[in-house]
């Protein structure tokens, strides 16, 4: 009967070995059947899931928080120079070399400007990014123009 039992039962060889051994069998080797434990397992490991995920999106809003704070002490950091660089009268060398630079008496205008500088920002992003647009939108006309002037296709119907 014993013979019957290791053909029928595939695992058999391994638990023999295992067990002479005097330990266990693995749970992940050996499948089980139980639908109570397999539920269970399941819900542990969700609760793995769950506990990495509220550590993970914490993780990433450490990180933000921090750029944030890094963003914010260069900003203030550079508009403290530039309103030593107002008050101290540097005359057109500027930081940039394209600011506008006030006269030197003039510090309430130096700190008004260095307020201005997300204002300052955002408009050049916008010139920048409409630049790009239209440098797509020209390549685009220029692809379709080599498009149509090949010989070897035929002409779009219009």
């Amino acid at each position: 009967m014993s013979n019957h039992d290791s053909i029928t039962d595939p695992l058999g060889f391994a638990r023999r070995m295992w067990g002479n051994m005097g330990l266990s069998l693995p749970g992940m080797v050996t499948p089980t059947f139980n639908v109570e434990e397999i539920e269970q397992k399941i819900k542990d490991l969700k609760a793995v899931e769950n506990w990495l995920k509220m550590n993970l999106s914490m993780l990433q809003m450490t990180i933000q928080g921090l750029e944030m704070q890094c963003v914010t002490l260069n900003a203030v950091r550079a508009m403290g120079k530039m309103a030593s660089s107002y008050g101290a009268g540097v005359g057109a060398g500027g930081a940039s070399g394209n600011e506008v630079v006030p006269a030197a008496n003039s510090g309430n205008d130096a700190l008004k400007q260095a307020a201005l500088w997300p204002l300052t920002m955002l408009q050049q992003m916008q010139e920048q990014m409409q630049q790009v647009a239209n440098a797509a939108a020209e390549a685009k006309k220029a692809g379709e123009a080599t498009k149509t002037d090949d010989p070897s296709k035929p002409a779009a119907k219009s």
